[in-house]
C-alpha cells in the first residue's frame, strides 16, 4: 500500500512537532547551583578572626537569570554588604553581581540577577564566589565557591 501525500504530511508534522517540543523542554531546563560559605575559605584571611561564621548560598539558573537565596549567621557584627565575585578557589576577585547592601543584608534576603555570559560560565564552571562583608572584616568575613 502506496502512503497518500496527506499522510505523509501529517506523519512529517508529528515528528517535527515532537522535536520542537524537545528543543522547548530543553531551553527550559533550570541549573541549581549552591555555595556554603566559611570563615575558612575567605581570602584574603580574615583581619578579626572569627571561625564560628557561616552561611548558605542556593540559586536557581533559568538562562542567563539567576534566582538565589543567602542565609548567614554568628559573623563579628551585622553583614555590610554581600557579592557574587569573579575568582576560582583560593583567589580574590572583583565584585560582579551585588547581592545586599546596609540594612538590606539580612541572613536570608534573597532576589534576582541576570548574569553575563562571562559571569554565567564562571557559576556554572566553579570561578565564582559568594562572600559577606562585616565592618571588622571588610574584605569578607565568610566565603564559599559556587558549584552546580
Amino acid at each position: 500500500m502506496k502512503p497518500t501525500k496527506l499522510a505523509t504530511a501529517i506523519s512529517v508534522l508529528s515528528v517535527a512537532s515532537v522535536a520542537l517540543a524537545g528543543v522547548a523542554g530543553a531551553a527550559s531546563m533550570s541549573t541549581q547551583v549552591s555555595a556554603k560559605l566559611t570563615a575558612k575559605a575567605e581570602i584574603p584571611v580574615q583581619v578579626v578572626k572569627n571561625t564560628k561564621g557561616t552561611g548558605s548560598f542556593t540559586g536557581t539558573l533559568n538562562g542567563r537569570k539567576l534566582v538565589w537565596k543567602l542565609t548567614f549567621g554568628k559573623l563579628t557584627g551585622p553583614a555590610l554588604a554581600a557579592h557574587i565575585h569573579m575568582g576560582k578557589a583560593g583567589k580574590a576577585g572583583n565584585v560582579v553581581v551585588p547581592l545586599c547592601a546596609g540594612t538590606k543584608c539580612k541572613s536570608g534576603v534573597h532576589g534576582t540577577a541576570t548574569l553575563t555570559a562571562a559571569v554565567l560560565k564562571a557559576v556554572k564552571n566553579g570561578g565564582a564566589y559568594v562572600n559577606v562583608h562585616t565592618a571588622k572584616n571588610p574584605n569578607g568575613e565568610i566565603r564559599g565557591q559556587i558549584t552546580p
